[in-house]
């Protein structure tokens, strides 16, 4: 039996174990599998819940549900409130971990409510080892992670998924908008309004892999290669820079070293304070 199919099995065991099951969901490619496996393994006893938030595009909370409908997983969303919490919109390098504490909390009731004993995320094996403070929280929250359970990496999660005819399969990786701040910047919902119309112009432009980085009246924009080709297509360049000056960028930059998740984590090389469990050490770049 082909390894990938052995660790789909463990995952089904380890869902149906759960017997009903609550699955954090962005509608993003991890946890649109693990919305998937867990209606195959459990059925109607899987609820997806949704949060919706400051941070989280009007889009992609509409691809969320629509994605839902697709697989035929029941649906709900939830509001958090983040941007209320001193240690999240101060934007500390643990600002993920009071994210997730905040969604965790949310999601507690619903599954009192619904007499589900088991809520689930879709951290996967490749977040071992990065930064990663909501972790941190799951795990203080009593979260469980079954990708991680039944070690199925990123590359597997998308081979499945196409097998599976999930539409999610080739999607872009996707974090929420306060992880285009540098640390130590104080988000707030006019400064994620701003990114969050920044990105959507370049996504109306049919560029799918983007990230507006804020640095105060200075946008600046990483792509990948397709994305670059698209910029210099017409007079696009010229249209977003003019664009985005409207939303208060005076200055408007292509990053040359081009696309990459989680840059702005690359200055951190030292220990993470206040959060426990992680490594002395933070290397490398996060999916964010």
């Amino acid at each position: 039996m082909p390894i990938l199919d052995q660790k789909l099995e463990a995952l089904d065991v380890i869902l149906k174990s759960y017997h009903r099951v609550i699955v954090a969901f962005s509608g993003g490619l991890d946890s649109t599998f693990l919305a998937e496996a867990a209606i195959r393994s459990v059925g109607s006893n899987a609820l997806a819940v949704t949060a919706i938030s400051d941070s989280y595009p009007a889009r992609e909370m509409r691809a969320a549900e629509k994605i839902a409908r697709e697989i035929g997983i029941r649906f709900e969303t939830v509001d958090t409130g983040e941007l209320e919490i001193d240690g999240y919109a101060s934007n500390p390098v643990n600002r993920c971990y009071f994210c997730k504490s905040e969604l965790f909390d949310k999601l507690q009731p619903i599954a009192n409510r619904y007499q589900i004993g088991t809520i689930v995320y879709g951290a996967i094996p490749d977040d071992l080892g990065d930064h990663r403070p909501g972790m941190e929280a799951a795990r203080e929250a009593g979260i469980r992670a079954p990708l991680i359970e039944a070690n199925i990496s990123k590359s597997e999660i998308r081979q499945a998924s196409k097998v599976w005819k999930l539409s999610t399969w080739d999607k872009p990786a996707f974090a929420c908008l306060s992880s285009r701040f540098p640390y130590g910047t104080r988000i707030t919902r006019q400064k994620l309004r701003q990114v969050d119309q920044a990105e959507q112009y370049l996504y109306d432009l049919g560029i799918r892999q983007f990230r507006v980085r804020h640095h105060d009246e200075y946008a600046r924009i990483e792509l990948d290669s397709d994305g670059i080709k698209t910029l210099t297509e017409g007079s696009n360049r010229k249209d977003i820079v003019c664009y985005f000056r409207t939303l208060g960028y005076s200055k408007v930059g292509l990053d040359l070293s081009g696309y990459k998740s989680g840059s702005l984590n690359i200055s951190i090389n030292q220990t993470t304070s206040g959060i426990r469990g992680l490594n002395e050490e933070i290397r490398g770049s996060i999916d964010e």
